[in-house]
């Protein structure tokens, strides 16, 4: 078995475990870090050993720019929406406008989001309560964590009732115990494209082309769609 390592955003996590059979079957196994987009360039860029990387198609261009991507090896996955999540088995609020996700947002016990520095729905959503003038009101109930897939673990352990979460809908789908409530209002709309390259450094770079080959083929469209990936 060639074990491929790979930096990924938290939002591919889910698509990676659900093609691990078909992965098996031609040899491969991926092992590696998930998380924010800009921890894992930034881990990348530290010298962390990586064949693969699945970031945002712009960070994906950059490190490729830099020379940190094999040109021509960058696939496209599809486009990831933001969306909020509650507790499974709990009414799914109206989240259709600004007024009505601030409605949602004020009754919440508490909010669950990912770092707001560093991971792509994190910075977003921190700017939709900033807008909706209610990031001062509701700090003592933000609770952020550094990537999407922790924040709605630690949403769906969390005993209280009334919790919400905020990040990449990919994160929602394959989290037991939260439910997608719907995207964020038009207005507030976030679509991020991820794509997956082979690194300049990887040890494994024909194994890591097959991963993204598999990740982004059309045999994997439906695992893609049914875990939040949009097509192009």
């Amino acid at each position: 078995m060639q074990t491929i390592q790979v930096l990924s955003g938290g939002a591919a996590q889910g698509l990676v475990a659900a093609l691990e059979r078909q992965l098996a079957e031609r040899g491969l196994a991926v092992t590696g870090t998930f998380g924010a987009v800009g921890a894992m360039r930034d881990k990348l860029l530290a010298g962390q050993a990586c064949d693969l990387l699945v970031l945002t198609e712009a960070l994906v261009r950059e490190l490729e720019q830099q020379g940190r991507v094999v040109p021509g090896s960058a696939r496209p996955l599809g486009r990831v929406r933001t969306g909020v999540a509650v507790k499974s088995g709990e009414p799914l609020p109206s989240v259709g406008s600004a007024g009505e996700l601030a409605a949602v947002l004020q009754r919440a016990s508490a909010i669950y989001f990912p770092d707001p520095v560093k991971a792509t729905a994190g910075i977003h959503f921190m700017g939709v309560l900033k807008t909706l003038g209610l990031d001062r009101q509701l700090a003592d109930r933000l609770r952020t964590f550094p990537n999407g897939a922790t924040a709605m673990r630690e949403m769906a352990a969390d005993p209280q009732p009334g919790t919400v979460g905020c990040t990449q809908v990919t994160e929602i789908l394959y989290t037991p115990g939260v439910q997608l409530a719907g995207g964020l209002p038009k207005e507030f709309e976030l679509a991020t494209v991820y794509t997956a390259a082979v690194t300049s450094t990887a040890s494994q770079p024909q194994g890591a082309r097959e991963v993204a080959e598999l990740l982004a083929s059309d045999a994997a469209r439906a695992v893609r769609q049914a875990g939040g990936f949009d097509p192009l």
